[in-house]
Formats: C-alpha cells, sequence, structure tokens
C-alpha cells in the first residue's frame, strides 16, 4: 500500500498540482495540526476494532457511550439564555420552551458570575446587559415561575458562587413542593478553567476546590439527579488554544477534581458518575469531531485504569457542546448562520449529549428572538433533514478520522503527562503553565491570520461593505427595576435571622465543614449573594492573578 501511494502521490497528485498552477501546499487544521493530502490504510497500522472502536455504549465509547446514540434519544436542545431581569428571562423562556427547545440554560450577568449584588459599585453598567441578574432567592422564584421543575432540566453556567446559585435553585423546587432528589440538570462549577481562560475567579484555588467537593459530596447524597459540575474546556478554546490543549486541559481538571474528591474520602462510583463536560465546537469540522470521540476513549480509560472505577457509568464522559462564540464574526453577520451549522453538525457527529447554538448576533450584543429562532430551527434541521442521525457514528472507521482521534488523544496525553509531573492542575495553574500555553496558540493563530495563512471569510479575505442587523438592547428600566427589588427584599426580609445563617456561614467554613447546609439556609432567608460570597471570603481570601508573560 505504500508503494502505491507514493506513486500515486508522485505522478498523480503532485504532477496535477503544477499542471494546475496552484503548488503544493501545507495544509493544517485551525489549530495548525499538519494534515495528509490523503489518508490510507498505512496510517492506522496496528489499529484495533475491538480495542479502539468497539460498539457504541461499550468501553472505550469511541462511537458513543449508548448503545442507540440519537436512534433513542437526541441530543438536548438547550439554547444559553439570560438577559436584563428575571422577568424578561423567563418570558424568553417560555418562548423557547414553545418553539421546541428541550432543555434550559441559564447566562447569569457579569455581576453575579462574579459574585457580587446588583447594588455593588462595580456592577454600574452591567445590570443584566450579558445575563440575567439574579441577587437573591426573590429573583430566582421570578425566574422560574410557571416552569415545573421536576419536568425540565436546567443548566446553569456559573462558577465561583456556583453552590449559591445552585442552593437558590434547590430552594425554588421546594417552593414548588418538588423534592431534590427529583430535579435534574448541572452546575457549571468548574474553577479551574477560570484560573486559566475565563478569569472570573473569587477565592484562591484552595478554598474553590474545597467549595466544588463540597457540591459532589452533597449532591450525591440529596440530589442525586444533578451534574455537581460540567468540566468545560469551552472558554479554554474561547481564548485561544488548540484543540488538543483544549482536550488536554479540559481532561486534566477532570482528573484534578477526581483527586481532591478522594482525598476527601468519598467513593470514586458514588460521585464520578455525575460528572459532566463541556465542549467547544470550532470551525475546523474533522478535528472537532475527531476531540470529541478522543475525548470520551481518554476519560474511559482513565476512570478505568487511573482510578480503578468498577461503575460503568463512571467511565462514561457525558457532554455539552456549544458552538464557538469566538468564531463569531461582526462583518457580514448572516455567514455566522453557516459557521453555526457547520460546528453544530460536527458536535452531533461527535455524539453530543446536548447542545447549544450560537445566534448570528451574538458578536454585537445578546440573542434576539429572531436569531435564537434561527439558532434553534439550525439544530432541528440537523435531526430531521440531514439524515446524520440515521447511522450512528457514520464517520467511524474512515482513515482519516481515526488517525485524527489517534492523534488527538496521544497528544493530549502528553499533555496530561507534564502537568502530573508539575505536581497537578492546580500546581500547573499557579507555575503559569496553562495559562501561558493558551496564550502562544492564540498569539499564533492570530498571525496566521494577519498573513492570510488562514482565512477568515469577510474579515481577512472577501470583505464587503458593512451590513446593519436588528440586536437586542437592554435599556436603563432593567437596572432601576432590579435595584428596587434588592432594596425591597433587603427591607421586608427578616434581618436577624439573615445574619444569624450567615454568621453560622462563616464559623462553618471555618470549621471546614461541607457549606451546602449552610447555604440553603441563607438562601431561604433571603440572603443576598453578595452577602454570601462576602462572608466566605472573609475566611478563604479573595485570589489575586500573577501576571504572565
Amino acid at each position: 500500500m505504500k508503494k502505491d501511494y507514493d506513486r500515486w502521490k508522485k505522478d498523480k497528485y503532485l504532477e496535477g498540482l503544477k499542471n494546475s498552477g496552484i503548488g503544493r501546499k501545507n495544509h493544517t487544521t485551525i489549530s495548525g495540526k499538519k494534515i495528509k493530502e490523503l489518508y490510507i490504510p498505512d496510517d492506522l497500522k496496528g489499529f484495533d476494532y475491538k480495542n479502539d472502536l468497539s460498539f457504541p455504549g461499550e468501553y472505550p465509547y469511541t462511537r458513543g457511550i449508548h448503545p442507540t446514540m440519537y436512534h433513542g434519544r437526541l441530543w438536548t436542545m438547550r439554547q444559553f439564555s439570560g438577559f436584563g431581569s428575571a422577568e424578561d428571562t423567563n418570558k424568553r423562556y417560555k418562548y423557547l420552551l414553545k418553539h421546541g427547545q428541550t432543555g434550559l440554560s441559564v447566562a447569569f450577568h457579569l455581576p453575579t458570575l462574579m459574585g457580587v449584588d446588583s447594588d455593588h459599585p462595580l456592577a454600574e453598567g452591567e445590570i443584566g446587559k450579558c445575563g440575567v441578574a439574579i441577587d437573591s432567592l426573590a429573583d430566582m422564584e421570578i425566574l422560574f415561575k410557571g416552569i415545573p421543575l421536576d419536568k425540565i432540566t436546567t443548566s446553569m453556567t456559573i462558577n465561583p458562587p456556583a453552590a449559591v446559585l445552585w442552593a437558590m435553585y434547590i430552594a425554588v423546587a421546594e417552593k414548588q413542593g418538588v423534592s431534590s432528589k427529583v430535579i435534574s440538570g448541572t452546575i457549571q462549577n468548574d474553577i479551574l478553567k477560570e484560573y486559566i481562560a475565563q478569569k472570573t475567579f473569587v477565592f484562591p484555588p484552595g478554598p474553590s476546590m474545597k467549595l466544588i467537593v463540597d457540591t459532589f459530596e452533597y449532591g450525591s447524597k440529596e440530589v442525586p439527579r444533578w451534574n455537581t459540575i460540567s468540566i468545560s474546556g469551552y472558554h479554554i478554546r474561547e481564548a485561544g488554544s488548540t484543540a488538543v490543549q483544549e482536550l488536554a486541559f479540559t481532561i486534566r481538571d477532570g482528573i484534578e477534581y477526581v483527586e481532591w474528591a478522594l482525598k476527601r474520602g468519598l467513593k470514586i462510583d458514588d460521585f464520578a458518575p455525575r460528572l459532566s463536560f463541556f465542549f467547544n465546537s470550532h470551525n475546523d469540522f474533522m478535528e472537532e469531531i475527531a476531540k470529541f470521540r478522543a475525548a470520551r476513549r481518554l476519560w474511559a480509560k482513565i476512570m478505568k485504569e487511573r482510578f480503578g472505577a468498577e461503575n460503568k457509568r463512571s467511565w462514561l464522559l457525558r457532554f455539552h457542546t456549544q458552538t464557538s462564540g469566538v468564531s463569531l464574526m461582526a462583518q457580514q453577520p448572516y455567514n455566522n448562520v453557516v459557521r453555526v451549522a457547520i460546528q453544530a453538525l460536527a458536535a452531533v457527529l461527535g455524539g453530543t449529549q446536548s447542545l447549544h447554538t450560537n445566534s448570528l448576533d451574538e458578536t454585537y450584543a445578546l440573542p434576539s428572538e429572531e436569531a435564537v429562532t434561527i439558532a434553534l430551527r439550525t439544530q432541528q434541521i440537523i435531526a430531521h433533514e440531514s439524515g446524520v442521525t440515521n447511522t450512528i457514528d457514520p464517520l467511524g472507521g474512515s482513515y482519516f478520522i481515526e488517525k485524527l482521534t489517534n492523534e488527538m488523544e496521544d497528544e493530549a496525553e502528553d499533555y496530561i503527562k507534564k502537568i502530573d509531573d508539575m505536581g497537578g492542575m492546580v500546581k500547573a495553574i499557579e507555575m503559569g503553565f496553562p495559562q501561558k500555553e493558551v496564550i502562544d496558540s492564540s498569539y499564533d493563530y492570530q498571525k496566521a491570520l494577519e498573513k492570510q495563512e488562514k482565512i477568515i471569510v469577510g474579515v481577512n479575505a472577501f470583505q464587503s461593505e458593512h451590513e446593519t442587523i436588528p440586536l437586542l438592547e437592554i435599556d436603563e428600566h432593567v437596572a432601576k427595576h432590579q435595584l428596587q427589588r434588592l432594596k425591597e427584599v433587603k427591607k421586608t426580609r427578616n434581618s436577624s435571622k439573615v445574619k444569624n445563617t450567615l454568621r453560622e456561614l462563616k464559623k462553618a467554613a471555618q470549621d471546614d465543614k461541607n457549606l451546602m447546609p449552610y447555604l440553603l439556609d441563607c438562601v431561604r432567608e433571603y440572603a443576598t449573594l453578595g452577602e454570601i460570597m462576602d462572608t466566605m471570603a472573609e475566611v478563604y481570601g479573595r485570589y489575586q492573578e500573577p501576571i504572565t508573560y
């Protein structure tokens, strides 16, 4: 085969390029990985179907975690939604559910992400602008008014204050008469990627990891259907990493969380089945599909061989995917519909369990109703019109996709070993290692764009006149409304009970107890997010990021 390939390449391929006047190019993925002009059986020497692929729902799950995959159930269509006040977002949720969305996803505004209330000086000008404003249980009650929490799953994109927002959600369910044993969904709750990429951290790594293990422990006993973490590569990729770095750092973050939970004394099979993941789907179609397949196989091996998990559910890498926000362009914004469709199709062919498709206008603002409907329809067209769900893992066995999957896994393992040698991901973050790797990759990609080695249609090639599109605008009445409600909550609640619950929370933090029961007590009395975070910061301190060049 190699001899025939060399003959073909010399006599047909290279000769054809010469005659076309194009000349030979170095083809690379968006991450810079070199790609051959053609893949043949020789590229898969030693490939073993049973050990490398196997069947869907069977170890090592390269072809999918469920035997029936989309024949048994389509992925959850979960649009990331949240803007303005709780009333505004509640209305959007009901609109999306009416139009066929199958799960809710909460986008919080920046003050909530940073653990401060809307009346904090840092919140000025930000209230409701990048997500929904949630300051207390009163806001959470309105957010889910008329939405039965025993009938819907909810994903909440929140990190440093994740335990607090989760406590609010549990309390809302209680007020609806729904047991915590019944509710299901996910809190992102992944602080390590915040230090690496997104930067919405509050506490130092040690206390932050302690809080996350608290949610693992509490969830395994009291909220058994809830995914207590979504280990997220999405933001690492958005910050400029390569696909391999996204894969490697995400999986190594997962290993770190498992190790901290085991140090607490938790049993691997008690919490591992509720670990979930969250990946980016970028423009390079084949690279993304290979990344998802490699992630499943890598995690299954790690859980089985490194940690000795015996429950097969602990081996399963269940993941949500979001199309790439950073790939959306302000220039020629309708091109973003095509980009999102390609990225969403890659996620489906990669076997995602849940999918969010970005809207064409998100480079300017939060999505309008029209734009978010197009984004949702994109998923529905893939599911019901494209035919890609007719068979499971339709690209399985492709010489190219299997070779790329193998390379992804091997290169990710090299990164994981490096971080192991540094003493783990917390140590690596303190040394600035993953941060610098992402910075360097981002810089390399920007240089490639400026040299036109990589093309973005409408940006560095095929430019045209500026197009205007209708946008969702958040006016200042949202801030006034939110501040008034927060003032009313503080005025009407039982202040002495609030002070008592916050005092008990501080003592529990000092005594190194699991804080979830104390957080629940605080939110039930309408203590605000900012008050709760400030109380914990009195014990844990606040993180200052070291400068990385």
